[in-house]
């Protein structure tokens, strides 16, 4: 990640043609751009109604600029946007003009970035952008905007402050050995402890639920030829997705499809059937569907309640990791007459249903929902990322290493140290170099 204060500009607005389009522009000083463009300086704050020019002087466009001076801005710099008509051939002369004055292309991400440099946000909040854009849920969308307004930060910021409040108590107390036990029960040191490692096992399981939000779950269809699985992906999906044809084999390849289960994103993979086959066409589909199941959340392993299940579920079993969710779906039972139902039999979940008419789908939505620790509610929660929840996890993980430590001082300090340092890679200060511009690089450009 570049970060040095070149002006840099970017078209703001997705690509393709539109009735409006935004070039952004920032740097430290944003003189030339503004001159050359506008030929005059516009109020600060206040849309410009005013002709955009190129660095010849010819008319690119005519549209609204709004002049942010530093520190007042998004990237804490001087900001200029330039909002005209949306056409890609009218953006790219505007960004060459820019360019032309003395400006450069920003790279993905680097607009938030230097908001970050200049503290107009910490890292948790950066990221909470990023989800934001990239929502596909309302419940998801709910969550980032409470990871960008800080919420989540300032859980993590409060955790900080009680950890260096403790280890200043018991690095205080190294210095008086002999009235070190008194000294520590009077000021409750243990009872701090325990208070702040239950808030953080609490804000881990509403980041882990929020991580849902944002990842989604990946759920594998999985089974013999001809069993019902691409019933089942069009009955979830609420569209005919996969084609259904009595014919075994049908399903040569994974077909997958982005569904929400009550607001919660799945990636649903219909695989192509289980089975011994010579045909290299429908093999590779096999490979592809153990493939799926290797990088699966869940699977479900689909069968017909009027085959022989010994040859039938079983059979698919074999060779999947014990360690995968599963949950085992019988199906077609408006065939056989009985009703939808589900149980729990062994640690696995079966549920009955039929994909033709719809009857027990509902209980399957349950069952995958409650499989993959999803509580049903997303207020409260945030929208974590895999490595919030790996820093939570170390933190807590030291935490309780140093309750443990039976009155060892030296080793508690210790862990109070790390777990301090595990929290603050959250928000920014402790993040090391390359893990921010693998963070920002994930950005669109312009933002």
């Amino acid at each position: 990640m570049i970060t040095s204060q070149d002006t840099i500009v970017a078209v703001a607005t997705p690509p393709g043609r539109g009735p409006v389009g935004i070039v952004r522009v920032s740097g430290a000083d944003l003189s030339a751009v503004i001159n050359g463009i506008l030929r005059k300086t516009p109020p600060r704050r206040r849309a410009l109604l005013t002709e955009f020019r190129d660095e010849h002087g010819s008319v690119i466009d005519q549209g609204l600029a709004i002049y942010f001076p530093a520190p007042e801005s998004y990237t804490g710099e001087d900001v200029l946007e330039l909002q005209g008509h949306g056409g890609p051939a009218v953006l790219a002369r505007l960004v060459r003009a820019c360019i032309a004055l003395g400006a450069r292309s920003a790279k993905p991400g680097e607009f938030t970035y230097r908001a970050f440099l200049n503290e107009k946000l910490d890292l948790a909040q950066a990221e909470g952008i990023e989800d934001l854009v990239a929502a596909d849920t309302e419940e998801a969308a709910r969550c980032a905007v409470r990871s960008l307004s800080g919420e989540f930060s300032k859980a993590i910021e409060s955790f900080c402050q009680e950890l260096v409040s403790l280890r200043a108590l018991v690095e205080a107390t190294l210095d008086f050995p002999d009235e070190e036990i008194e000294f520590l029960r009077a000021s409750d040191a243990l009872g701090r402890l325990e208070r702040v490692r239950h808030r953080i096992a609490e804000t881990f399981r509403l980041s882990r639920q929020g991580s849902l939000l944002r990842e989604g779950v990946q759920v594998v269809l999985a089974g013999r030829p001809n069993v019902g699985k691409s019933s089942l992906l069009n009955r979830l999906a609420g569209e005919e997705i996969a084609i259904v044809t009595d014919v075994p084999g049908t399903t040569r390849d994974a077909i997958r499809q982005a569904l929400q289960i009550r607001g919660v994103p799945m990636h649903v993979i219909d695989t192509a059937g289980l089975r011994v086959s010579f045909d290299p066409v429908e093999r590779l589909g096999i490979a592809r569907t153990w493939s799926a199941i290797e990088r699966a959340d869940l699977l479900l392993t689909v069968s017909a309640v009027d085959d022989d299940r010994e040859n039938c579920t079983e059979s698919v079993l074999e060779g999947i990791p014990s360690s995968l969710p599963r949950i085992e779906v019988l199906n077609k039972i408006d065939l056989t007459g009985e009703p939808p139902s589900l149980e729990r039999k062994g640690g696995v979940v079966r549920v009955r249903l039929s994909a033709l008419t719809g009857a027990g789908i509902p209980m399957l939505e349950d069952a995958i929902l409650a499989a993959v620790g999803w509580e049903g509610k997303s207020e409260g929660l945030f929208m974590a990322r895999e490595r919030h929840l790996e820093a939570l996890a170390l933190a807590k993980t030291h935490l309780d290493a140093g309750a443990d430590q039976n009155g060892q001082l030296e080793l508690l300090a210790e862990q109070l140290r790390l777990a301090h340092d595990a929290l603050a890679a959250i928000t920014g200060p402790h993040t090391p170099d390359d893990l921010l511009g693998e963070i920002f690089s994930r950005f669109c450009i312009g933002k």
